[in-house]
């Protein structure tokens, strides 16, 4: 789920929509290296709190069927339901915390290993450009076994430029509880501009995620790693 603002302003509701050449979530491809379509809406209630859902196209539940020749329904979007609050410590200084509901309608990854709908908490500390956030699996970790406590943290910024532009570099390390071949660190670095009404993005992804006897943990049927370095490219427009 890609970063959203919940700032309160004249229309409290706001909706987004993109499309991306490549669904990386925490560095992983969820896409099958190819394109996805994108889209949510936000709603700022008073006083800080917010409630948003935020939907993609995906591959990765019917792909691991498919590597493992078990029928893991077709699955074929993932849909986020979250709410939270936000407020301010002191100027510039900032806070988010609340609750993140990953939803994989149909998915039947239970038959290799478990549900991959995944319920997680986080926190976030932002000063200036800068944000560090903490995510805790409340649930396993979309479908990992005995994977309940693991934890996302990273740390990302956005500087602006001038003329439009954006840069936001990116990085954050997965901890899979139990499963240390499946923990990695991953990184991005986009430059983002603001056109006529819409943003558009590009830069590189990737991760250090592992192979095992030269197999990648994260992987695609065709064999290919999901967490390699990759050029990616987006178009979004909020409104």
């Amino acid at each position: 789920m890609p970063a959203v603002s919940h700032a309160e302003d004249a229309n409290p509701l706001s909706f987004n929509v993109s499309v991306t050449s490549d669904y990386r979530y925490r560095g992983i491809s969820q896409s099958r290296l190819k394109p996805a379509l994108q889209g949510g809406a936000d709603y700022a209630l008073p006083g800080g709190f917010y409630i948003g859902t935020w939907g993609s196209t995906i591959s990765w539940i019917k792909d691991a069927g498919k590597i493992a020749g078990v029928d893991t329904g077709s699955s074929p979007v993932e849909i986020d339901f979250y709410g939270g609050y936000k407020g301010e410590i002191q100027k510039d200084f900032g806070y988010d915390v609340g609750l993140l509901q990953y939803w994989y309608p149909g998915n039947k990854l239970d038959r290799i290993a478990k549900n991959a709908n995944t319920t997680e908490i986080y926190g976030a500390l932002t000063y200036g450009p800068a944000t560090i956030k903490y995510s805790h699996s409340l649930t396993t970790l979309f479908g990992t076994p005995d994977s309940k406590g693991s934890g996302y943290l990273d740390l990302s910024a956005n500087f602006d430029v001038g003329s439009g532009f954006t840069v936001s570099p990116h990085v954050g390390h997965q901890k899979v509880r139990h499963f240390s071949d499946g923990s990695y660190t991953d990184y991005s670095l986009m430059l983002n501009k603001d056109l006529y009404g819409v943003t558009l993005s590009g830069g590189v992804v990737g991760s250090d995620a592992k192979k095992i006897n030269g197999i990648p943990v994260y992987m695609s049927p065709a064999g290919k790693n999901l967490g390699r370095d990759a050029v990616v490219v987006a178009v979004k427009k909020t409104f």
